[in-house]
Order: C-alpha cells, then sequence, then structure tokens
C-alpha cells in the first residue's frame, strides 16, 4: 500500500500548481479501499467549485494514473 500512496502523492504534486494559482490548495490524508482521501485548504475550503474539482478533475487524472484508485472524497474537518 506504500507504494500506491507514494504514486498518489507523486500525482497530486503534479496536480497542486494549477489549484494553488487559484488560492488554495490539496493535500493527501490517507488511501483506503480504493479510496483516495484530501483535505482541500486556502480558497477551496468555501469554493463552490470544490466537488467539480475533485469529481472532474483530481479523481480522474487519479483513476487514470493510479490502478486501483476508484473515487476521491474530502476530509472535512
Amino acid at each position: 500500500m506504500e507504494d500506491i500512496e507514494k504514486q498518489i502523492i507523486a500525482v497530486l504534486n503534479k496536480i497542486r500548481p494549477f489549484i494553488q494559482r487559484d488560492g488554495g490548495d490539496i493535500e493527501f490524508h490517507h488511501y483506503e479501499d480504493g479510496v483516495v482521501y484530501v483535505k482541500m485548504s486556502g480558497a477551496c475550503i468555501d469554493c463552490a467549485l470544490q466537488d467539480t474539482t475533485i469529481g472532474d478533475g483530481v479523481e480522474i487524472i487519479l483513476q487514470e494514473e493510479v490502478p486501483g484508485v476508484v473515487k476521491v472524497e474530502i476530509v472535512k474537518e
């Protein structure tokens, strides 16, 4: 599982600059049963497009690049 987590983090690090450009950020939280859990910060916390960013962007990219990823969920604290 550590190898999958490393792959996930590498992909998120490629995506991060695009999210940071809009004043937000994304951080890996954990991976469990095919689901990647991430934390959003900055402008992403209250953004109305947060679900779109995850569902139509981050999730698709992770599914394509990391075998076993089936979904991305946001951890809200």
